[in-house]
């Protein structure tokens, strides 16, 4: 088995960097390249506890003052025997005491390596590796909330929980078929159909979590839509904190989308300024309005917005009738600091779903943000209680999908009355993909594509 180092922090200057050492040999490398200051070996001093020495280089030389601890198998995140440095965060230092590693007989962590040797220590299931990425990743503190609770294990014991269920009925089955002279009291159909409705219920819940999940972890696609001058781009820079796009006062001078990611009332939205809607002779500017049009038809929610300091206009009806074909959008009608000249039309008569809100907003004094900022919190409820609960990602939705039809298969044949064998191949087939979402009969491909997506030193 090889000892693995790196670098366990980002690229750049920072003021803390973390090289990270786990196998057979860790503690001995470690204590090569780290002298403490008491003069004792880090084996000596307690573990999991931080000791200031001094960090050798290659050649021997100290090359940093820095802290260091040792974790012993198998109390330690990947389940072997594992050090830390804790540098200065010089890219020099820290390069220089990775080659002293590596002078040693460590050899450079590929992407994930040390989360895939806890997984296969069985330090973490797969659900939780995942997780560790996901919380790494995580871009509101909602979504940083579901992976903490998933890295501790909520996703696995709702998945043990149906998995268990579905071993009790089975082992039973067999152990009737195969003692059969044995006093082993038969299996009931109710029973059976107990445990095949708990499964379901849970399995359904999951999967239903799946959306909710993907806007938790990837955003919502949010388009801003209105005619030229309207303040699109100016709200995308408020909601932003900084000047991200261009304003003028020339119509058209946002000619494609930009897009940028925002926190806006607890919610991820992956914000999509837009082109103004307007029928245009200039070839650039149509291009960009029908991007524009593109990104409404993909986006999760729409921001409607109608310049409030000028009169409605036919392009107002036609962004809001575009705008009423979306499940989630919000009329805003901006620049309320200046006097209003907008009369709005009987919101009713729209074809299509009615603004979720009406709202009147300033990108110059702030006013109407907090009411937008609430107004987008009740459209995407963050569910308190089933934080941790939620599939974030394809490969466990698939895993959970194939389990839900298996489990499905057998209630049905158990209401057609067929034989207790027919039923249970149904329920074996749903264990199996329960083990490939804990990676407990994950195929190797799957174990490699995940670690592939983590950082190198995670």
């Amino acid at each position: 088995m090889d000892t693995i180092a790196a670098v366990a922090t980002g690229a750049g200057v920072s003021a803390i960097g973390v090289l990270r050492v786990s196998g057979p040999a860790a503690i001995a490398a470690a204590e090569a390249v780290f002298r403490p200051r008491d003069g004792r070996p880090l084996s000596a001093h307690a573990p999991r506890v931080l000791v200031r020495g001094a960090l050798l280089g290659p050649e021997g030389e100290t090359v940093d003052d820095c802290l260091a601890a040792f974790f012993p198998a198998p109390h330690s995140y990947t389940g072997e025997d594992c050090a830390e440095f804790h540098c200065h965060g010089s890219p020099v230092v820290l390069r220089l005491g990775l080659q002293a590693l590596f002078a040693q007989g460590a050899r450079q962590a590929g992407p994930g390596e040390f989360t895939r040797q806890a997984f296969l220590n069985g330090k973490l299931d797969l659900t939780e590796a995942e997780a560790v990425m996901d919380l790494i990743d995580a871009e509101s503190a909602a979504a940083a909330k579901n992976a903490l609770s998933q890295l501790g294990g909520s996703l696995r014991r709702m998945a043990e929980g149906v998995r268990d269920g579905l071993v009790d009925i089975a082992s039973r089955f067999y152990a009737v078929v195969d003692y059969p002279d044995e006093d082993i009291e038969d299996i009931h159909p109710e029973e059976i159909e107990t445990a095949l409705r708990t499964a379901d219920e849970t399995l359904t819940k999951l999967l239903a979590s799946f959306q909710r999940g993907q806007v938790l972890r990837a955003g919502v696609p949010a388009a801003i839509l209105g005619r030229p001058n309207a303040g699109k781009s100016s709200l995308l820079n408020a909601l932003l904190g900084y000047d991200r796009a261009i304003v003028t006062d020339i119509p058209g001078t946002t000619r494609d989308t930009v897009e940028e990611k925002c926190c806006l009332g607890g919610v991820l939205l992956r914000l999509i300024d837009t082109a103004g809607l307007r029928e245009t002779e200039d070839a650039v500017e149509r291009l960009g309005t029908e991007r524009s049009r593109r990104a409404a038809e993909d986006a999760g929610l729409v921001l409607a917005l109608v310049d409030g300091s000028r009169p409605f206009t036919p392009e107002d009806a036609a962004i809001l009738r575009l705008a009423a074909g979306k499940e989630r959008w919000l009329l805003l009608l901006t620049k309320a600091d200046l006097p209003q000249k907008a009369v709005l039309p009987e919101l009713a008569s729209l074809p299509g779903t009615a603004p979720a809100a009406v709202l009147s907003v300033s990108t110059r004094t702030g006013e109407g943000i907090p009411a937008l900022e609430a107004a987008v919190a009740a459209l995407f409820p963050q569910g308190e209680a089933e934080t941790g609960s939620l599939l974030t990602n394809p490969r466990q939705a698939d895993a959970v999908g194939r389990a839900l039809d298996a489990v499905r298969r057998a209630e049905e044949s158990l209401s057609l009355g067929m034989t207790p064998d027919v039923i249970l191949t149904d329920a074996e087939e749903a264990l199996s993909a329960l083990g490939e979402l804990t990676g407990a009969t994950a195929r190797e491909e799957i174990v490699s594509a995940i670690f592939s997506r983590f950082c190198v030193g995670k």
